[in-house]
């Protein structure tokens, strides 16, 4: 017990420097794009989930909360909600970096991520627009996404609190993985996630429904540690849209439709995950 948390606790901290500075240029960008960033969404129009998309695999603080407040105002479509649901990367780019990941395997991922959401995206504004069921613009509604980033400090203040919280967060989910590993065994739970096509995108899509930076964390971890597999980690990260589920049940009206939005999200990103897995895709 003694030695898993040792070893636990010497992993984070090597990761300490990678993820302060990674933060520190992401703090840096997001502050001076921010707003463009929000207005391309708002002005993308029927080109709205290829833009949504591509600016959701940037990881920026919040992305996925203003995305989320734009649709409970209907000012972008639930075609480019879902773009932007499933193209977000959250936790998993500077997690990746910190790695050393090969920067192949980060970009195949990303363009992974961002080709689902796109085709996704589209399909259902098409879908939507076929059956005359378009919503009718609403006021816009503004939500403090202050309580969701820490937007209001200075980028060194703000890069330190995200550098802490994460690391705090690793160590914790690397422990629970160690110790998962030590008691259940390495090589049942990979029977259990990796051997089994349908089951481990399944699994992995749920564990991306949790609501803020714990998904992308949780999965990425595993998938560094080769307990589970691409497929399985995609699915994961397509369904993980950070705490914007937890924005949109707060600020979109009626919650089964809510509901739907949720289920449609987690039903892309396990199909997906599947059909990665039986078409065999690995690197």
């Amino acid at each position: 017990m003694i030695d898993i948390i040792l070893d636990a606790i010497i992993d984070s901290v090597k990761l300490l420097p990678f993820l302060f500075i990674t933060y520190l240029i992401m703090e840096y960008i997001e502050h001076k794009t921010k707003d463009k960033t929000k207005e391309a969404v708002k002005k993308s129009g029927k080109y709205g989930p290829f833009i949504g998309s591509i600016l959701g695999v940037f990881p920026q603080c919040g992305f996925s909360v203003s995305a989320t407040n734009l649709y409970a105002a209907r000012v972008i479509t639930l075609g480019t909600l879902i773009a932007v649901y499933l193209s977000t990367s959250d936790e998993m780019l500077p997690i990746f970096l910190s790695e050393a990941v090969p920067i192949t395997t980060i970009l195949t991922i990303l363009g992974i991520k961002l080709v689902v959401g796109m085709i996704a995206g589209f399909m259902i504004d098409f879908v939507i627009r076929f059956r005359h069921k378009e919503e009718e613009e609403e006021k816009i509604i503004d939500i403090c996404e202050k309580e969701h980033c820490h937007c209001e400090h200075g980028i060194v203040k703000s890069t330190f609190k995200h550098t802490l919280n994460i690391f705090i967060f690793i160590l914790v989910i690397t422990i629970i993985i160690n110790l998962a590993m030590e008691w259940i065994g390495e090589e049942h739970i990979r029977e259990i996630l990796q051997n089994q096509p349908i089951l481990g995108p399944v699994i992995a899509g749920v564990i991306g429904l949790i609501p803020n930076c714990a998904s992308s964390v949780i999965l990425t971890q595993m998938y560094l540690e080769n307990i589970i597999s691409l497929a399985t980690v995609i699915s994961g990260l397509l369904v993980g849209a950070g705490v914007g589920l937890a924005v949109l049940f707060k600020m979109n009206k009626g919650w089964k439709q809510n509901i739907r939005i949720v289920a449609l999200l987690y039903a892309i990103g396990v199909i997906a995950g599947i059909i990665i897995e039986l078409i065999g895709i690995q690197i």
